[in-house]
Parts: structure tokens; sequence; C-alpha cells
């Protein structure tokens, strides 16, 4: 099998240090006098792998979204790889190599796995309908993600049919078929069972060390989220409280008592 190399960090041993792919300078969102973000400010290195925890409505979705283009920055900017993208719409980012799944999955149910994922290529290559009738010059990269993700031997099932950890597989493999830069994840744990938890964390594990992904993860798993992640951010009230270390984060006596727990 033939890993990508688009979205890789550097080579093992090499001494540069890896480029920002990502780059927040003072970014936030006000919405008729109400302030959600407010002055987030982070730069996300080539095959780095960024947590962002926080309570329910502290602003890691609405961040996301920010970033992705679905709702504007009215302060400072987005840089996605030295280009300024915050007046972009989220198609552009896309095809810049920006890659997001969503909290709830969005999927057709009577179409299969390797329908999805085809049409993903599709897209990625400003897909046609006259593209989606040469489907067999699809058929390599199809094959390919469907391994990676393992999801081959559920290639023609309809996504109806799909398990919820199975489903959050295929719509790793949407995103991975158009090769992105940089992957979103928001909560791709949300809605999986204990069961299936582990394969899942496996998977994005695998994405990330093997592959070189860079990643930015949205996840209330605490568990899985500190055996992934490289640095976690806590959001707080639609601000960044902190940055650093998973085991520096979770230490912290303001973060504890924002979020985590005396417990931690």
């Amino acid at each position: 099998m033939t890993t990508p190399s688009r979205g890789r960090g550097p080579a093992p041993g090499t001494s540069t240090a890896p480029a920002a792919v990502l780059g927040l300078e003072s970014v936030g969102w006000s919405v008729g006098g109400a302030t959600i973000l407010s002055d987030v400010s982070l730069d996300v290195r080539e095959g780095e792998f960024l947590a962002f925890i926080g309570p329910n409505g502290a602003g890691k979705t609405s961040l996301f979204n920010l970033i992705s283009g679905l709702v504007p920055a009215t302060a400072g900017r987005v840089v996605l790889a030295g280009a300024d993208i915050t007046g972009e719409a989220p198609y552009v980012r896309a095809r810049r190599g920006l890659g997001r799944t969503f909290q709830t999955s969005s999927l057709w149910p009577a179409m299969s796995v390797a329908e999805h994922v085809r049409l993903g290529a599709q897209a990625a290559d400003g897909g046609s309908y006259q593209i989606w009738r040469r489907a067999s010059r699809y058929r390599d990269r199809v094959d390919d993600v469907l391994a990676r993700t393992g999801l081959t031997h559920r290639a023609d099932v309809a996504a109806r049919s799909l398990s919820h950890g199975e489903k959050r597989k295929l719509e790793l493999a949407v995103l991975l078929v158009a090769e992105p830069r940089l992957m979103l994840l928001d909560e791709p744990m949300a809605g999986v069972s204990a069961e299936e938890v582990p394969a899942l964390t496996e998977l994005i594990r695998t994405l990330h060390r093997e592959e070189g992904r860079t990643v930015l993860m949205v996840e209330h798993h605490m568990g899985v989220l500190l055996g992934l992640a490289d640095r976690v951010a806590v959001m707080h009230h639609g601000t960044l409280l902190a940055l650093g270390g998973p085991e520096a984060v979770t230490a912290d006596a303001t973060v504890q008592q924002a979020y985590l727990g005396e417990g931690l």
C-alpha cells in the first residue's frame, strides 16, 4: 500500500523545525453584540496533533467553524500554509487542503461505502456529472482509502447498515481521499460504542503517527485525547485558557478549576 506524501511531517532524523500549517492571529467572532470567540491565537505545526478540550459552550466547535469558514472571523486572521484565508469560502479552504468532519454524521443512507469515498474523490477533483460517470478512474484511490480505514469488507454496504463506529470510519475515509493537509475532527467518538472506541482511536493514531497527518481534534473522551495529543488547548468562555503538553495542561490548577476537576 502506498501512503500519501501530502500532510507528512519532516522525515525522521531531520533537524528542520516543522513549519506552521495553521496560524490563528487574535481571531474572534461576534454576533449581534454577543462575543462567541475572543482573541484566540495559536500556531499548528506540520505533523502535530493538537487536541481541544473545554466544557460545553466553551467555543471549541465555534472555533472549528471559524477555521473552516462556516462562520466569519469578525476579528483577526486565519492563515493556512502561509496564505491568508480569513475571507475565503469553505470550499476554497477545502481545496487548499483543509478537511473537516462534524459531530453529527451526514451520510447518504442508501449510498454504499465505496460510493461515498468515490464521491469524496470526485469533489476533491472539482467534480462534475461527467467525472462521476467515469467512476472507474477512482477505483485505485477508493480501494487504497478503504484499506487504510479498515472498510474494504464493507465497501458495498449501504451507509444505513453501518454501526456508528463504522460511520465514523467512513467519514474519515471520505476526508482522506481528498488528501487533506490539515484535518479537523469534531468529536469523532460521539455516539460510538465502548467496544468500537479502541479501533477508531487506533485508526486516528495511525493517520497521525504513521502517515504524518496534522490533526486538530475536539473530543470529550479524555482518555482518548490524552493518549493521542502532542499538545492540548483548553477553551473557556470563547477564549484560549491554556496551551501546552497534555501532562502540564491537565496538572494546571486553573484548568482543573475551569473544567477538568480536582481529581485529575
